[in-house]
C-alpha cells in the first residue's frame, strides 16, 4: 500500500465532492458510531486505534464498511479497475532514481519491478462508494481523531485525493516507504491467492535511515522485521507508511487485489510533484504545472 501523492505543495483548496448522505448507508455504524464521536463506543474504537497506531504503526477496523454494502463495492471497484494506468516500471524503497549514485550495498540499489495500478479519482465515479465516504465531513473527523490531528483535508489534487490500486495476478506493489506519514485505506477485492500487507513497524525514523535493517528486509534476512497482516473487504486500515517499510506481496491465482486509498493532508491545498503524477498516471493537469516547484518538506529523510 501507498500513498500516491508526491511530496505535496501549497495550493488553492479543491472543492469537496460530499454530497448528502447518510452515514447509515455506507458504514456500520452500530459498530462504528461516527455520528457520536462523544459516546463510549465511539472513544473506545479512537482510544484503541491510537494505541495501535502508536506502538505498531497500524491499526485495522475490521467491517467497518456496512455489511450489506460488501457486493456493491465489490462490484463498483471492479467495473473501474480497467480505467486504472497500467505501466511496469523499475523502482527501489525510495522512489528515486534507479541509476542514481549510491555507496556499494546501499538498499537503494535494490531495484524491483513495480506492477501495480491505479485508477485517478477523476475516473471514480462521485456516487460510488469510495467516494461518498472520502468525502464524508463525519468520516474525515473520526480519522483525524484515530491520528490525533485536530482536521484533515482532502487532497486538492485532482487525480490522487482518491484512487483505486489494483494489482493484477503475477504483480506485486514491491517494497517501498510513503511520502506522506499516514495513510487510509480499504480492501475492497481479496487477491485469489497471494497479495498480502506485509509491513516493517517503525523501521526508520525522521532522523535515522537504518540503512542495515532495511537492506535485511530487502535480502531476505529481515523476517524478524516483518508483520503480516490480514485484511478483508470492507476493513478499514490506518497506516503510518513513512517510517514503515512495506508492501503488498506477488498476488497469485486468477483474481486481482483491488484497495481504495483515501489520501489527506494536515494542510489545504497539497498537490503531486508533475514528475510523479505522470509516472503513476500517464498524465497531468493543469493543476499539477501551475503548483510545480513549490514543494514542502517536513524531513531530510531520503525519498
Amino acid at each position: 500500500m501507498s500513498t500516491v501523492n508526491s511530496i505535496g505543495t501549497a495550493h488553492d483548496p479543491a472543492p469537496t465532492t460530499a454530497r448528502t448522505t447518510t452515514l447509515d448507508e455506507v458504514v456500520d455504524t452500530g459498530r462504528y458510531p461516527l455520528a457520536d464521536p462523544d459516546g463510549p463506543e465511539a472513544r473506545a474504537v479512537v482510544s484503541r486505534a491510537r494505541q495501535e497506531l502508536d506502538t505498531l504503526g497500524c491499526t485495522v477496523l475490521p467491517d467497518f464498511l456496512h455489511p450489506d454494502r460488501r457486493a456493491l463495492l465489490r462490484t463498483e471497484c471492479a467495473e473501474i479497475a480497467p480505467r486504472a494506468h497500467f505501466d511496469v516500471e523499475s523502482v527501489n524503497v525510495y522512489n528515486i532514481a534507479v541509476d542514481r549514485d549510491l555507496p556499494p550495498g546501499h538498499p537503494g540499489s535494490r531495484v524491483f519491478e513495480r506492477g501495480n495500478a491505479f485508477v485517478a479519482r477523476d475516473r471514480i465515479p462521485a456516487d460510488a462508494l469510495i467516494s461518498r465516504l472520502y468525502a464524508h465531513p463525519a468520516f474525515q473527523r473520526f480519522v483525524a481523531r484515530c491520528f490525533r490531528l485536530p482536521r484533515l483535508y482532502e487532497l486538492a489534487d485532482p487525480y490522487s485525493a482518491l484512487v483505486l490500486n489494483v494489482v493484477e495476478p503475477g504483480k506485486e506493489h514491491p517494497w517501498h516507504f510513503d511520502t506522506n506519514e499516514f495513510t487510509v485505506s480499504m480492501l475492497t477485492q481479496q487477491a485469489g491467492a497471494g497479495g498480502d500487507f506485509e509491513y516493517c513497524p517503525n523501521i526508520r525514523s525522521a532522523r535515522d535511515e537504518h540503512f542495515d535493517d532495511v537492506r535485511d528486509v530487502l535480502e531476505g534476512r529481515g523476517e524478524r522485521l516483518i508483520h503480516r497482516l490480514p485484511l478483508r473487504p470492507g476493513d478499514l486500515q490506518l497506516f503510518k507508511g513513512r517510517y514503515s517499510l512495506h508492501r503488498v506481496s506477488p498476488v497469485r491465482g486468477a483474481t486481482a487485489r483491488h484497495s481504495a486509498i483515501f489520501a489527506y493532508s494536515e494542510r489545504p491545498g497539497v498537490i503531486g510533484s508533475v514528475a510523479r503524477t505522470r509516472q503513476l498516471f500517464g498524465r497531468v493537469d493543469p493543476a499539477h504545472l501551475a503548483a510545480e516547484g513549490r514543494a514542502i518538506r517536513g524531513d531530510q529523510l531520503l525519498d
